[in-house]
């Protein structure tokens, strides 16, 4: 997969919820620590954290997601 066919965390929960990124974030977030939503994950380690925190440390820059998954996933929430 390359950078063109996938979304990072940050730019799925913008398509999600564009006036609420960071609700979304925590949802997709979630979805992925619960496997119901497949990603290609980084996490932080805590002291390097960036911004608001995510369940399980994941970045959302580095964190990757097909739109193709992302679109089933919301389908079935």
């Amino acid at each position: 997969m390359n950078d063109l066919s996938r979304l990072n965390l940050h730019e799925a929960a913008r398509r999600l919820a564009p006036n609420a990124i960071h609700e979304a974030e925590v949802a997709i977030a979630h979805a992925i620590e619960h496997g119901e939503l497949a990603a290609s994950v980084k996490r932080w380690a805590t002291e390097q954290w960036e911004g608001q925190q995510l369940p399980g440390n994941l970045n959302r820059l580095e964190t990757w997601i097909a739109p193709a998954e992302l679109a089933r996933w919301a389908a079935r929430r």
